[in-house]
């Protein structure tokens, strides 16, 4: 794709996406048990974040918005981008659609880190330590399967997605394991982890998950044009003067690192990086210098989405992983069927 091109769609498809995004954010935080006006919610959001200054606004519309809502709205927002633009990355990587972070044990190693967080009573110390030892256990899952996947310096993709699937089911069954030995406030607090949800989020969270997501899917989109060379083949790239198992093994790792921080503090949300880039690029087109911040854009926008359906229902609300998984499975079983079938999916 020349560069005028790509430059005519980014002009087009990315002040979009921000639009969609900015009304999805308004509309997340105007609704809930205390109805705000739209318009109010717009207002409030400019006001908290300094932008203009309205005293006539209510005070305890400001603070339902300013120290509830809004907090969880922008968790959910950094999250779903964060895992979009890793499973663009991945599916790049692999060239394989049905690519996500969850096929590397991020999911089963932060799980295991998380538990172990949990049980040993090191989570109820600070906010930090939970994800520190959730981010310890993926980055450790992800190094084993990386190490098993190595041949001659290079990584082969199948054997990566099998090593991935082998050391998963391990970790876990020793997840499991250390379930079996805790207590029911452990268990319980584990499994509405595993669940994935935004209940509950403040601004320290917001805090602890932006900064590095934003810093490391800027890392990511310095690599737009090496995932762009990888797209043509091992020995093409190379050619070009592209190392790619150097290239492969830098962005698994950055990659793992954004999930990684993502799920520690919103728990395992599934296919969001499956869905959503696969969407973005049949609008968007293949080149990752539009499709990674299309991606991160679309998720962001798909997860708050996912967050507004699950707080609708009036006897509670459901977890957003639950709804993540039950609009990705169908869309995943339908990659697979077409891959089955001979469709370009990709």
């Amino acid at each position: 794709m020349g560069n005028f091109t790509v430059y005519r769609k980014m002009g087009i498809i990315l002040p979009i996406m921000v639009v969609l995004l900015v009304f999805t954010i308004v509309l997340a935080v105007a609704l809930g048990a205390v109805y705000v006006p739209l318009g109010r919610s717009f207002r409030i959001i400019l006001d908290s974040i300094g932008l203009i200054d309205d005293p006539t606004l209510p005070g305890e519309q400001v603070s339902i918005i300013f120290g509830v809502r809004l907090p969880r709205v922008m968790v959910a927002c950094v999250a779903g981008a964060a895992l979009s633009a890793c499973g663009a990355v991945m599916q790049g990587l692999f060239r394989n659609p049905m690519a996500d972070p969850g096929v590397l044990g991020v999911s089963s190693g932060a799980g295991l880190g998380a538990i172990i967080a949990i049980t040993t009573g090191a989570a109820a110390r600070t906010i930090y330590t939970m994800p520190m030892f959730a981010a310890a256990g993926a980055l450790g899952a992800v190094t084993v399967i990386y190490l098993l996947s190595l041949r001659r310096g290079k990584i082969a993709p199948l054997t990566l997605i099998l090593s991935g699937i082998a050391v998963s089911t391990f970790i876990g069954a020793v997840t499991q394991f250390v379930l079996i030995r805790s207590n029911t406030y452990e268990v319980r607090r584990f499994v509405s982890w595993t669940m994935g949800g935004l209940s509950g989020m403040m601004w320290e969270q917001v805090k602890l998950v932006t900064f590095p997501v934003l810093v490391l899917l800027a890392v990511l989109m310095m690599f737009s044009r090496d995932l762009n060379l990888l797209q043509l083949g091992e020995e093409e790239a190379q050619s070009l003067g592209l190392e790619p198992s150097r290239t492969r093994k830098l962005l698994l790792f950055v990659t793992s690192l954004i999930t990684a921080v993502t799920i520690s503090v919103c728990g395992p949300v599934s296919f969001v990086g499956l869905m959503v880039p696969h969407i973005m690029r049949l609008i968007a087109g293949p080149d990752h210098r539009l499709l990674i911040p299309a991606s991160a854009l679309g998720g962001a926008v798909f997860l708050t989405g996912c967050d507004i359906i699950g707080r609708m229902p009036a006897n509670g609300e459901i977890h957003v992983g639950i709804i993540t998984a039950m609009l990705g499975a169908p869309y995943f079983l339908y990659l697979l069927i077409r891959t089955r079938k001979g469709g370009a999916v990709f």
